[in-house]
C-alpha cells in the first residue's frame, strides 16, 4: 500500500535566511532549502504517484507469472536430471548421476528402466524409489540407504552394495548374482525369485526376509548373516551356498 504524505510549502528564502544565525552555515541552509522546494514541488506530481502504483502493479505481475510457470520449471529441472543420467550411461565415475537421481526422486519421477550399470554411486540416498526393471550392473553403491525401493526385475548384476541400507526392498525377480551385500541391511526385504548366485551375504542382516521363493543361491557366501530366519541357513547349503568367513580371492 502507498502512503502520500501531503508536504507543507516550504518557507520563503527571505524568511529562511533570517534564521540563520552564523554566516558559514548559509551554504547548507540553501542546498537543504533548495531541496525541500524539489520535494514539495514532485510531491504534488501525479504522474509520479502513478508510476510508484506502476511499480507495485509490475511486482504482482511478476509474481503471478512466477508462480504460473513453475510447472514449466519443473519440467526443465527434470529434462536436465534425465540428461545428466542418459549421457552418461555405461560410463563409470559419478557425472552428477547421484544429484540427477535423488533430484528426480525427491519430486516423485518413477526411474523404471534407469540405466547407471558400471556407475559411482557410492552413498546414493533412494529412499521409496521406482526402480523396477533398472540397470545396476556393476555399480558402486557402497553405504547408500535405498530403503524402501523396488527393484523387482532389476539387474544388479556384479553390484556393490556392501553395507547398503536395503530395508523394506522389493527385489523380486532381481538378477542379484554375484552381488556385493556385505554387512548389508535386507531387513523385511523381498528376495521372491531372485537369483543370488555367487552373492557375497557375510554379516548381512537377513531379519524377517522372504526368501522362501529365492530362484537360485549356488555359490552364495552366507558366513555370519545376522537374524536369518528359520531355515534359512539350511535351505541354503542345501542348496549350493558355502560358509566361508574369508571370502576367496
Amino acid at each position: 500500500m502507498i502512503l502520500h504524505t501531503p508536504r507543507h510549502r516550504p518557507a520563503s528564502w527571505r524568511t529562511r535566511r533570517q534564521l540563520i544565525r552564523h554566516g558559514w552555515w548559509m551554504p547548507f541552509i540553501a542546498v537543504e532549502w533548495t531541496w525541500e522546494w524539489a520535494a514539495f514541488a514532485l510531491s504534488n506530481w501525479a504522474f509520479l504517484e502513478v508510476l510508484e502504483y506502476l511499480s507495485s502493479f509490475s511486482v504482482l505481475i511478476a509474481v503471478i507469472f512466477y508462480f504460473s510457470e513453475s510447472g514449466d520449471r519443473v519440467k526443465a529441472r527434470h529434462y536436465q536430471a534425465w540428461q545428466v543420467i542418459n549421457t552418461a550411461q555405461g560410463k563409470g565415475g559419478s557425472g552428477g548421476r547421484i544429484e540427477a537421481l535423488q533430484e528426480l526422486n525427491e519430486d516423485k519421477v518413477p526411474l523404471v528402466g534407469v540405466d547407471v550399470s558400471s556407475a559411482y554411486l557410492r552413498g546414493l540416498r533412494l529412499d521409496h524409489a521406482s526402480l523396477v526393471r533398472a540397470d545396476f550392473s556393476s555399480a558402486d553403491l557402497r553405504l547408500s540407504e535405498l530403503s524402501g525401493c523396488d527393484f523387482t526385475f532389476a539387474d544388479l548384476n556384479n553390484a556393490n552394495l556392501r553395507s547398503a541400507i536395503l530395508r523394506h526392498t522389493v527385489m523380486a525377480h532381481s538378477d542379484l548374482r554375484d552381488v556385493d551385500l556385505s554387512g548389508a541391511d535386507l531387513r523385511d526385504s523381498d528376495l521372491s525369485g531372485a537369483a543370488l548366485d555367487g552373492a557375497d551375504l557375510r554379516g548381512a542382516n537377513l531379519e524377517n526376509i522372504n526368501w522362501q521363493q529365492i530362484k537360485s543361491i549356488k555359490g552364495a557366501n552366507i558366513a555370519g548373516v545376522a537374524d536369518a530366519p528359520a531355515g534359512f541357513e539350511v535351505w541354503a547349503m542345501a542348496n549350493g551356498a558355502v560358509n566361508q568367513p574369508v571370502a576367496n580371492q
